[in-house]
């Protein structure tokens, strides 16, 4: 039997004849997923032919930090939704860095600039908080080149911790555990850019748009100079790169107050302008692979980002998050003489909304999830899921109220908590419940304060964590209730990383 087709045999097509609309349309919408398998397919092409040595390149650009000197006493892997990654700008001199940061190439590694970036579960939302390298802040133990644990250093400035061990290369681990028991948050990953790469980054991406609010001096980048030197910046907007840019972030007394508190708002403009101009030229292979090979070469990182493909990975997981959902803050500060202090409660509201996957205006970028990282999250916390194991805690009544200690001892009990006994206070006028903590316990402190809202930390001698009841726990909220949005002073002082960069020009 013979089958015939139904099909009309198509005529060949010559090449002035134009193809149909639809066939025009089809080919319009297949374009992006074409690209996409050209991108893939190029990449294989290129390693099956033995150019897989761009790989190991970026591999082994690659630098990483002994994780051994993560602290043993960190805060547990749920204390929060998103993810946390530590990133610290350092000045130390090796490698060719002293050329562009001066000082002796002996010179010990500081830490610069740092904040902690907040990714919320959702990934589309991120938040930086900065941390002045003057606060004031307890440094726990810390392991030193030859082996040996530090001591707790209370009330030091927060650029001491990187200094630990006093090595060219700086102490990226010590400033971790510095970071993880000042916000009770666990650090997913710590990233530190130097100089060098600093100015590499900046110069691959093409430059990057600033605005200053008055012509800039020699003079203000260092002020012990006799004359003001030649200009380096003309008023306006302009494009950076290289040494001109590391000049720029560097600037601190030659505008506004003079402050590194008006520094660091001037770094998070450029910070958010340096986003945006990576978002604007889209990641494209042509672009990609410069920046990458940059950004490999300049930084140092934890294990956990120890390859290229980690690392890219994880770039790539950012991908959805919008600019103006990219915010950049300073934490909770006052000056304490010419130091920097942390405002409380201020700072743990801070801290509890991010925990909790709260934006700065208190909305919910948990993504509608119900477990701990990477198994979604519930939008607010509750007693059921403090994990007091291994921490001992003693109880004071601090009030009149009968029966409160044992109240307290019970809660505590039911979250794994060890109560070794319960007591009254030497007073019993306490209005608000305080927890006492000794040296290097504050991570174990915080977690005892999740039962207890609005609770007040205080650091006192000893090696014990005490809780002393105030008037508050007879009457306090139920701690299931959701957590408020941060303090206003912080989120009014918010920057998005769409912002103008000619905006807020004075910086402090």
């Amino acid at each position: 039997m013979t089958v015939t087709s139904s099909r009309t045999t198509a005529r060949p097509r010559h090449r002035g004849d134009r193809p149909p609309a639809r066939d025009r349309r089809r080919r319009r919408g297949g374009g992006r997923l074409r690209t996409v398998l050209v991108v893939c397919l190029a990449v294989l092409v290129l390693v099956a032919a033995g150019a897989g040595w761009l790989y190991l390149k970026l591999n082994g650009n690659i630098s990483t930090f002994d994780s051994d000197g993560l602290s043993d006493d960190r805060p547990d892997a749920a204390s929060s939704k998103g993810e946390n990654v530590l990133v610290i700008g350092s000045d130390a001199r090796t490698g060719g860095n002293s050329a562009l940061g001066g000082g002796d190439k002996s010179d010990i590694g500081r830490s610069d600039t740092a904040f902690l970036l907040h990714i919320y579960a959702d990934h589309r939302h991120a938040l930086a908080v900065s941390i002045p390298r003057d606060t004031l802040v307890t440094i726990p133990p810390c392991k030193l080149p030859d082996g040996s644990w530090t001591t707790t250093q209370a009330n030091t400035m927060f650029n001491a911790a990187y200094s630990v061990g006093q090595t060219a290369k700086g102490n990226p681990a010590c400033t971790q555990n510095t970071v993880e028991e000042l916000t009770g948050m666990r650090v997913d990953h710590t990233v530190v850019v130097d100089f060098k790469g600093f100015a590499r980054l900046t110069e691959v991406v093409g430059g990057v748009k600033v605005c200053l609010p008055q012509d800039i001096y020699q003079k203000d980048l260092n002020p012990n100079r006799a004359t003001r030197g030649k200009l380096l910046f003309e008023q306006g907007e302009q494009s950076v790169s290289g040494e001109r840019a590391l000049d720029y972030v560097r600037i601190r007394h030659g505008i506004g107050d003079g402050s590194d508190i008006g520094r660091i708002k001037r770094q998070q403009a450029f910070v958010a302008s340096l986003l945006k101009k990576v978002k604007s030229d889209g990641l494209t292979p042509t672009k990609l692979l410069p920046l990458a090979d940059a950004a490999t070469a300049s930084l140092t990182v934890d294990s956990g980002l120890g390859s290229a493909d980690k690392l890219i990975s994880f770039v790539m997981s950012l991908k959805d998050i919008d600019l103006h959902n990219t915010k950049f803050v300073t934490v909770p500060w006052r000056y304490e003489g010419s130091r920097v202090a942390v405002v409380e409660p201020d700072a743990d509201a801070l801290w509890a909304a991010l925990k909790a996957d709260r934006t700065i205006d208190g909305k919910d970028a948990s993504g509608g999830t119900s477990g701990g990282k990477g198994k979604g999250a519930t939008a607010t916390p509750s007693p059921s899921a403090v994990d007091g194991s291994g921490v001992s805690v003693t109880v004071y009544n601090g009030t009149a109220v009968s029966g409160l200690a044992a109240r307290a001892a019970d809660e505590l009990t039911a979250a794994g908590f060890t109560v070794t006994g319960t007591a009254t206070a030497t007073s019993q006028d306490h209005a608000t419940t305080v927890i006492q903590y000794g040296p290097g316990l504050q991570s174990r402190a915080r977690k005892v304060a999740q039962l207890f809202p609005g609770a007040e930390l205080r650091e006192i001698g000893g090696a014990v964590v005490n809780v002393v009841l105030g008037q508050t726990f007879a009457t306090a909220a139920p701690a299931t209730a959701a957590p408020s949005a941060v303090p206003s002073g912080v989120s009014d002082e918010a920057r998005s990383a769409d912002d103008d960069p000619c905006s807020d020009l004075s910086y402090g």
